[in-house]
């Protein structure tokens, strides 16, 4: 230990239940359920009906502990850094408590110096019951705090600084875990410890001037020297230093700046930069970009558009949600899997939703090697919280100080959002609704206590007060405003409407709107017994969280498709009918550019096996709707649309991409008796700033029993295919399509599967809810025109595999 600044502890611990029996070694990061699950202790945890059973676990209390040895150094002194802690426990130091901590978004540095003995050392973390302290908390609340409890099976979390829905949610299941998430490390400090720095970016006539500000704890006073290097400059100033915490700040000028680009616009730039103060030196990578968020005032209302290095940039993109219910198995390995998919549905942002948690900092470095922009929300959603308690209070803002000034490095991050739909839940709650005035008030302390926490350390990205929001103090309806601000726009789903409502708005940025279906064959095996494979079972009940979505599903699949015949062909029409909803939406608003400058749809990823809104089922296999969005969020797209004022149709092309583009489209009707007719060909320029009209069709043009099929490109990367059903689906004759597949491999060694049809078929689908990511699936399939797919990538699964087929929608 001399020779080292800190050791890891994070490795070979021994957990034991408090006034229990049960025993397992664990590691950090890890959580309780996963030991235990590793240990034999407990069965799967998302196998039928299982969740409830394990309640015990939440319920009791738990001891981690472990020993270390420490030298006699009677100079140093020895702070214990702990981080994602989860989240009520006490940290004990040779049997003597050294802290206590009650937030899993915080780190903690505790001065340990006093506890430690030379030789063997002894560390305990004793666990509380988070849902036992949530119960206490609301009933020493001086006044009912309510929680969205239609949502959580276990109450009272918002009162917890723990990911909301640990407790449950309506795609979750209630857990509530209990571990370490985060580092813990044993430093070793001279007199000078290094605990947080901030960095900021000042981009101004083709230069960058980056700033760095160290926060450093001292125990004495002391001269000591901090450096910057960054691009070959290393800039060195001597500091006075003061018992406590003290800010250093330290700027170094770039010149020709390589700037980082989001995907799809230039390369991801990175530099390397290093500081250091005293003994204590950190490294990282930083990207220099710089992100605007106009929100200036025009004929409709209020723009809300990203635009990074000077370039407005539609944001396509979905939510994103914590990637396992159990945080051990949030694996870097699994997060990238879905991270990769985002990037390949030609997605360019992810919005980190603030139910869920702050990632760790591997998280935004992937996102950042991949040019995906992330929307970051504090963590608060749907609930109302205790913002009239100081010391609930004090401990958010030293939360998002923290946060802020860990995430300040990465080039990704592109807004601080204060919330999710805190705003909204004023008016949800009979206690809220009858005295609106003392929560608002309370509502407001929490918000602008974020927003001084932004104003204070003032990072390089803009801030948002809460998402739905209209802007900043507006307390207004952000879910049915179009003309500011960002919208959620859950009438679809929520009031049962029809997919064509989703045209009746045209949102400035749409940050939540969604539709559920059922996972993949594969999945649904997962956690069944065959005698539970029926939508209305017990077990598919149970997963499902949002109360009546089954029947939602089922409903709405029926007034646009043919009931199928079984479960399985039930689940898979499900997925269609899913991307069905989600092309309707996004295509309309993508023709609406610049008035429209965003979709994120809800959600791309699952937390465990269940019928959600997900894109990325629970494993990471993709759904139809995420093949679909690749090519609903192609960068060049062509859509159809009904004309608002009469019964023509009108193709839109809208270019995301940094240069114009010149497409030839030629357009089609196919009768589903295989005839096809040529309606015309256009030529169209497509400027980056807006969609512009392509051609108009009249309805007479296309036979009764037709649809429109039209292909465009530009002789070069931007060639893609649509297709518009003046009917739906249900209306036409299908028949049944005989469909062939010939599989092969290529001269690159990849798979390929060729497939041909006797007459059109529409959602062709191949290898639902398997592993590989093929080049394209779900796709319209035309007589006489093979359709060769080929495989991209292998993905690796848990899951056990699935057999690959052809199927399409059947008459």
């Amino acid at each position: 230990m001399t020779d080292q600044q800190e050791i890891d502890l994070s490795r070979s611990w021994e957990l034991s239940q408090i006034g229990g029996n049960a025993r397992a070694a664990i590691d950090f990061p890890g959580d309780v359920h996963s030991a235990l699950l590793n240990a034999k202790v407990i069965a799967d945890l998302y196998w039928r009906d299982r969740e409830t059973s394990l309640d015990w676990v939440h319920e009791s209390e738990w001891l981690a502990e472990r020993t270390f040895t420490l030298p006699d150094d009677a100079k140093a002194r020895y702070v214990l850094t702990l981080s994602g802690v989860d989240c009520h426990a006490v940290v004990s130091i040779n049997g003597k408590p050294v802290g206590e901590t009650e937030n899993r978004f915080l780190r903690y540095d505790l001065d340990i110096t006093e506890a430690l003995v030379a030789g063997q050392n002894h560390l305990s973390v004793h666990f509380l019951s988070n849902s036992t302290i949530a119960e206490a908390k609301s009933a020493a609340s001086p006044f009912p705090i309510p929680h969205i409890f239609w949502n959580n099976r276990l109450p009272h979390y918002n009162f917890l600084r723990k990911p909301q829905c640990d407790a449950g949610w309506d795609w979750n299941i209630a857990l509530s875990p209990i571990g370490i998430y985060g580092d813990i490390r044993l430093r070793r400090i001279e007199n000078i410890r290094l605990d947080d720095m901030m960095v900021r970016q000042h981009h101004r006539d083709g230069r960058v001037t980056v700033e760095v500000e160290l926060l450093a704890h001292a125990t004495e006073p002391a001269i000591d020297q901090a450096t910057l290097a960054l691009d070959g400059a290393v800039v060195a100033t001597d500091v006075q230093l003061w018992p406590g915490q003290n800010r250093v700040r330290l700027s170094v000028e770039i010149t020709a700046p390589r700037l980082w680009w989001p995907v799809g616009h230039g390369a991801q730039e990175f530099y390397d930069l290093t500081v250091s103060i005293g003994d204590q030196q950190r490294e990282m990578q930083i990207g220099l970009r710089e992100i605007e968020l106009d929100t200036s005032p025009d004929a409709i209302g209020h723009r809300f558009a990203f635009r990074v290095n000077g370039r407005d940039i539609f944001m396509r993109g979905a939510n994103w949600i914590p990637a396992d219910a159990l945080p051990a198995r949030a694996t870097k390995e699994r997060v990238a899997d879905l991270l990769d998919s985002a990037v390949e549905a030609n997605m360019n942002m992810i919005r980190i939703w603030g139910g869920g948690t702050y990632e760790a900092d591997w998280f935004y470095q992937m996102c950042s090697e991949r040019g995906l922009l992330v929307w970051q929300d504090f963590m608060f959603a749907c609930n109302l919280y205790p913002a009239a308690d100081r010391q609930w209070l004090d401990n958010v803002r030293l939360e998002a100080r923290q946060q802020i000034r860990r995430l300040s490095a990465h080039p990704c991050l592109a807004l601080w959002c204060g919330d999710n739909e805190l705003v909204g839940a004023l008016n949800w709650f009979d206690e809220s609704k009858a005295d609106r005035d003392r929560y608002l008030a309370m509502y407001d302390r929490l918000n602008h206590a974020l927003e001084e926490a932004i104003e204070d350390e003032a990072p390089d990205v803009p801030w948002w007060p809460s998402s739905p929001s209209v802007g900043r103090l507006n307390f207004g309806d952000g879910w049915h405003d179009d003309s500011s601000g960002d919208m959620h726009f859950w009438d679809v789903w929520h009031s049962a409407k029809d997919f064509e409502h989703y045209r009746t708005v045209r949102p400035r940025f749409c940050s939540e709107f969604g539709f559920q279906s059922f996972p993949s064959a594969r999945v649904i095996d997962s956690f069944t017994e065959p005698r539970d494979r029926n939508v209305s079972s017990a077990v598919m009940d149970v997963h499902q969280r949002n109360p009546g979505g089954n029947s939602r599903i089922v409903e709405t699949l029926a007034r646009y498709f043919r009931f199928p015949d079984g479960f399985e062909n039930m689940t898979w029409l499900s997925q269609i009918s899913q991307a069905l909803a989600m092309k309707t939406a996004i295509e309309f608003w993508r023709s609406n550019k610049p008035r429209s400058m965003g979709t994120l749809y809800w959600q791309l990823n699952d937390t465990w096996p269940v019928a959600s809104w997900a894109s990325l089922e629970y494993g990471g296999g993709w759904k139809a709707l995420h093949y679909a969005a690749r090519r609903f969020y192609a960068p060049v797209l062509i859509s159809a649309q009904p004309a608002t004022d009469g019964d023509d149709i009108v193709l839109w092309a809208v270019n995301d991409t940094p240069s114009p583009v010149s497409l030839t489209v030629a357009i089609r009707s196919v009768r589903m008796s295989g005839q096809v007719d040529e309606i015309r060909t256009a030529q169209v320029s497509v400027p980056c700033d807006r969609a512009v009209e392509v051609t108009s069709i009249r309805r007479d043009e296309i036979a009764a029993d037709a649809f429109l099929h039209f292909d465009w490109t530009d002789g070069g990367a931007h060639v893609g295919e649509n297709e518009f059903l003046p009917l739906r689906p249900k209306e036409y004759d299908l028949g049944n399509p005989n469909i062939s597949a010939i599989e092969d491999i290529d001269a690159d060694g990849r798979q390929t599967v060729t497939l041909t049809t006797d007459r059109p078929a529409l959602w062709v689908s191949w290898d639902h809810g398997g592993d590989t990511v093929w080049s394209d699936n779900y796709i319209t399939l035309l007589p006489g025109q093979p359709r060769q797919l080929s495989a991209q990538r292998h993905r690796h699964s848990h899951l056990p595999p699935q057999v690959s087929q052809a199927r399409a929608l059947r008459g």
